[in-house]
């Protein structure tokens, strides 16, 4: 059975949450942190994901890349690239299919990776930590993506998802997961008639602000309205704050961080262990050891100068609230709760401006951080054949309207628009056409002026064949089911002709009829299926061949990196035991060893650390292993005289102990013995006749 799982897909972290034992876990990573950076690293051998890849960031800055979930699925044509492209130090390229890349160096070759493949090699990462934690089997997860997100980036997302060996049973958006986290876990909602609970979600996290608004009953939510600033999150306070110093740093030390990228992530890092300092503080200190050219930096930094230069930034606090808002037709005053999750909330001013834009204090009962990563993972639970969970109902709405066009026939219509703005999904529609033959279908978005800059109009087009016309006719009914489905994809679910025909059908009988009336019956004419039809559709997803390319480069990315990891073990090994070994020859196995043992033993561990650190240092896993095995051969056996030695005395040990305890039980007993005989010496006895003697 697979255990369901949600990754909260973060732009600077990601946390992972399990569904098992009847709750909900996050589960911690390698180092033993409840969130894993969301970064992928490439060396000389391997690849460095997660923890591995930011602990080399600054030694490997040009060869690791962050941000993975702002250019996945992404044109670098985009006007959005140009704000994104100020947050990278590695080089993003331009791929054959007009999507961004990026070029790094592994094994000492320039290679190119797609922002799908990134992704993909991050979420192997994450499927890995969780298959360690749990030892259970992970097949399926649910990934909680921003609402902002493109039908062409939820696909690219389900696409890295695969590459890593995942079925993605949804792509969810992830403030309505932290929604659902809300309506699942919170007691006392309302039912039946009564007014649903009104709760605004305001998540500020790394690099995106989204409010949504959402409407409660017992076991059930709808979402009512999503608003967003995708380019207004942390990462614009932590950015302020490093060009605030970097311009200092230049006057002062007469330095410039600008032109050192290493000496810039330095900085970054710092402004942001400060800005978490003057969320509860009101000035901070900020000081970096050898930033570049051997400088010491240091200054500090009052919240009010913070406030002060990100002053633009919060001139726009307020517009994803107002928009939510409106688009949900309430007013703050209909709002019964605001929760706030994501890290950057706890900014002193964030909380402010938005607690006054609701006018009403703020609510922290879901956990900043996870909140997304449970919900995702509870509905990934929804989605098990094999895991009962709480009924759980809750629809999302649509943020723009979706039309679905075909090619015209005589006089019907050419297009229509299925799928309002302001609409919950998923919803299925179910529409009939008149066609004469094989024919073709588009979806694309019904207001293109209305889309954000960069959004592709087009959504997806199907190919739709297999309609056959009856003789005598000129077209055939064909039923199509379009839906939307629950991760905002828009398809079409089936396809089929249909006929009418004449069917004879009982008239009911009347109330005064007698009993043994004679049944009447009148022709009718009745729809029925007639064939299906086939459907090919052609979508953002990849096509088979070019995923199948991909999930067989990441599985040979992946043995390579596990084979490095495990030769690095065994060197590892070697080399602890060389020095553990040449040790214990002087101290515990001395008495263990004959002269010539000691000194042929001392001699081959001498050999063997001038093979590690020489020709054997950079060697291969079997080699390692076999060198080992030579040490040991000697070693072991004078280790092995040493336990047996040492197993003696134990059981001489025990058997000493077992015998106090013996000689120490059978001396109790004897004495219990003695004192119950001196007892019934003392107790008087009857004469024959029942009198006590006292005489």
């Amino acid at each position: 059975m697979s255990t369901p799982f949600g990754l909260d897909l973060g732009n600077h972290n990601s946390v992972l949450a399990v569904a098992r034992n009847r709750g909900i876990d996050i589960v911690v990573n390698e180092v033993s942190n409840r969130s894993t950076p969301s970064m992928v690293g490439f060396g000389q051998k391997n690849r460095f994901l997660g923890e591995g890849a930011k602990n080399k960031q600054t030694s490997n800055i040009k060869n690791t890349v962050e941000s993975l979930k702002r250019i996945v699925g992404l044109n670098y044509d985009d006007v959005d690239f140009e704000t994104e492209s100020k947050y990278f130090q590695s080089k993003l390229v331009k791929l054959d299919d007009g999507k961004i890349g990026a070029q790094v160096r592994l094994g000492g070759e320039q290679v190119v990776f797609s922002a799908t493949q990134l992704v993909a090699m991050f979420i192997n990462k994450v499927k890995s930590t969780v298959v360690e934690e749990t030892k259970g089997k992970i097949t399926d997860v649910a990934i909680a993506v921003p609402a902002w997100y493109s039908e062409e980036q939820r696909y690219a997302v389900a696409d890295a998802a695969r590459i890593a060996g995942l079925n993605p049973v949804r792509v969810v958006n992830d403030v309505t997961a932290a929604a659902v986290t809300y309506g699942v876990f919170k007691s006392e909602m309302p039912e039946g008639e009564q007014k649903p609970r009104i709760v605004a979600f305001v998540d500020i996290g790394h690099s995106t602000y989204t409010c949504s608004i959402g409407a409660f009953k017992r076991g059930e939510l709808k979402i009512l309205g999503t608003a967003y600033d995708k380019h207004f999150g942390g990462r614009d306070f932590d950015r302020a704050i490093t060009e605030h110093f970097a311009d200092e740093f230049k006057t002062k030390y007469k330095i410039d961080i600008r032109e050192n990228a290493k000496a810039y992530n330095r900085v970054i890092t710092g402004a942001e262990r400060l800005k978490k300092v003057l969320s509860a503080n009101s000035t901070a200190p900020f000081s970096v050891e050898s930033v570049m050219n051997d400088v010491d930096v240091s200054s500090q930094m009052s919240r009010e100068e913070l406030e002060s230069l990100v002053a633009p930034l919060l001139e726009r606090v307020t517009d994803p609230v107002t928009r939510a808002l409106a688009e949900a037709n309430l007013k703050p005053e209909d709002v019964d709760f605001v929760e706030i999750i994501g890290g950057t909330t706890r900014i002193p001013c964030l909380k402010n401006a938005i607690s006054e834009a609701f006018g009403k204090p703020l609510s922290t009962t879901l956990n900043q951080d996870e909140a997304i990563a449970k919900g995702a993972a509870f509905i990934c639970a929804i989605h098990s054949p094999t895991m009962r969970v709480r009924p759980f109902k809750f629809e999302d709405v649509h943020q723009y309207s979706v039309s679905y066009s075909w090619d015209k026939q005589e006089e019907d219509e050419d297009h229509l628009e299925v799928f309002t703005a302001g609409s919950q999904f998923p919803s299925t529609k179910l529409i009939t056409l008149h066609r004469t033959g094989d024919f073709s279908m588009e979806a694309s978005y019904t207001n293109p002026e209305k889309l954000p800059a960069g959004i592709p109009t087009h959504i997806a087009k199907w190919n739709i064949t297999g309609v056959k016309i009856p003789s005598g006719q000129s077209s055939v009914p064909v039923k199509l089911k379009l839906r939307c489905d629950p991760s905002g994809l828009h398809i079409i679910e089936s396809a089929y002709s249909v006929e009418d025909i004449e069917v004879e059908e009982e008239v009911p009988r009347a109330a005064d009829a007698p009993e043994d009336a004679e049944p009447e019956y009148k022709k009718v004419t009745k729809t029925v299926k007639k064939d299906d039809l086939t459907i090919v559709a052609h979508t953002f997803a990849l096509p088979e061949e070019t995923l199948n390319e991909l999930i067989e480069k990441e599985n040979d990315l992946f043995s390579q990196d596990k084979l490095v990891a495990e030769t690095e073990d065994r060197k590892n090994a070697l080399e602890e035991y060389i020095y553990t070994l040449r040790g214990k020859l002087d101290e515990e196995y001395s008495t263990f060893a004959s002269d010539d043992e000691k000194t042929k033993l001392r001699d081959m561990l001498a050999k063997a650390e001038d093979w590690l650190y020489e020709d054997g240092f950079d060697s291969t896993k079997a080699r390692y292993i076999a060198k080992y095995e030579e040490l040991a051969s000697l070693g072991n056996m004078i280790r092995g005289r040493y336990l047996a030695k040492e197993e003696e005395k134990k059981q001489a040990l025990r058997s000493k102990q077992e015998s106090e305890r013996m000689a120490e039980l059978a001396e109790k007993l004897a004495a219990q013995r003695k004192a119950e005989a001196e007892k019934q010496e003392e107790t008087p006895k009857p004469d024959a006749e029942g009198d006590i003697d006292l005489d």
